[in-house]
C-alpha cells in the first residue's frame, strides 16, 4: 500500500516559494505567505521563504526552506516542524524550465518539540509530478536530530532547527496602507484604519519586527553536479511546499 502525500489547497497551500535561482549570478525571485487564515494560524505550515544560493565551498548550492514554525523567542527550546504524521516538507528543482520538477528532497520530522529527528532524502526523481506524491523510498537519506549539522561534507548536509530571519518593514504602516493583508489574531489585527497612509518611516528608520525571535530553517547542501550535470545547464527553478500525508481509500 502506497502512502500519498496530497497537496489540499484549501487546507494547506503551497504557500510560498517559487523562487527561480540563477546560480551564476545568485538571483532569486518572490516571496510570500500567511496565504489563508489556516497557514497564519497553523504556522509551522507556513513557508515564508526560499533561498537558493551558491555554498561557502566553492563547487556546492545550498538551499533554504524557512518556516513561521511559529516565531518563538530565540533562547526557546520549544520549536517543533510538522510531524511526519502531520506533513512532509519537499524542496522541488526544475531544471529544464518547463516548470515541473525534475528532483526532490523529501523532508520529515519525528519526535517532540525540541528533540525532533529530521530526515532528508534526495535529490532523486520524484515517483510522481504535482501535487499529489508518494514518499521517495531510495537515494541517499541523511537523518539525525534537529540543531545538527548532519551528513557528509562531499556529499549532502542537512540543518534543520530555529535560526533569526531578520524582518526589516514598517509593518504597522504597512498594514494601514493594505488594510486587507493584516492577521486575523494578535496585536497588528487590531491596527485602525487609516485614511491617509500612503508612505513608510522615514529611510533608516526601518525596523526589524522579528528581532529577538526564531523561524525554523530546513538548510540543504549538496554538490552543484547533484543538482546540474555540467556547467551548461546553471540555471534551475527551486520551490517549496508543506503537504498533508494522506492514504486515500483503496488505493494500493
Amino acid at each position: 500500500m502506497k502512502t500519498w502525500i496530497t497537496r489540499r489547497d484549501l487546507i494547506v497551500p503551497v504557500v510560498a516559494a517559487a523562487l527561480v535561482a540563477v546560480v551564476a549570478v545568485g538571483k532569486v525571485k518572490a516571496s510570500d505567505h500567511q496565504q489563508t487564515v489556516f497557514t497564519e494560524t497553523n504556522p509551522r505550515y507556513d513557508i515564508t521563504d526560499v533561498f537558493a544560493f551558491p555554498a561557502a565551498t566553492p563547487g556546492r548550492i545550498a538551499l533554504v526552506l524557512m518556516t513561521s514554525s511559529p516565531l518563538t523567542p530565540a533562547l526557546t527550546n520549544s520549536h517543533r516542524f510538522a510531524d511526519i504524521s502531520e506533513g512532509i516538507y519537499q524542496i522541488k528543482v526544475d531544471l529544464d524550465g518547463d516548470a515541473v520538477e525534475d528532483l526532490v528532497f523529501q523532508v520529515s520530522f519525528t519526535g517532540p518539540a525540541g528533540a525532533q529527528v529530521v530526515s532528508v532524502r534526495g535529490p532523486s526523481r520524484p515517483n510522481e509530478t504535482g501535487v499529489v506524491n508518494t514518499f521517495l523510498t531510495s537515494g541517499n537519506l541523511v537523518t539525525g536530530p534537529v540543531n545538527t549539522n548532519l551528513g557528509d561534507p562531499a556529499g549532502m548536509q542537512v540543518f534543520a532547527g530555529p535560526r533569526n530571519d531578520p524582518f526589516f518593514i514598517d509593518l504597522e504602516q504597512f498594514f494601514r496602507i493594505i488594510p486587507d493583508r493584516k492577521p486575523v489574531t494578535g496585536p497588528l489585527s487590531q491596527l485602525p484604519p487609516h485614511p491617509t497612509a500612503s508612505s513608510f518611516r522615514p529611510v533608516g528608520q526601518a525596523v526589524d519586527f522579528l528581532r529577538g525571535y526564531n523561524g525554523l530553517a530546513i538548510v540543504i547542501e549538496v554538490p552543484r553536479t547533484a543538482l546540474t550535470s555540467n556547467d551548461n545547464h546553471r540555471r534551475f527553478g527551486v520551490w517549496a511546499t508543506v503537504n498533508l500525508v494522506n492514504p486515500p481509500a483503496n488505493q494500493h
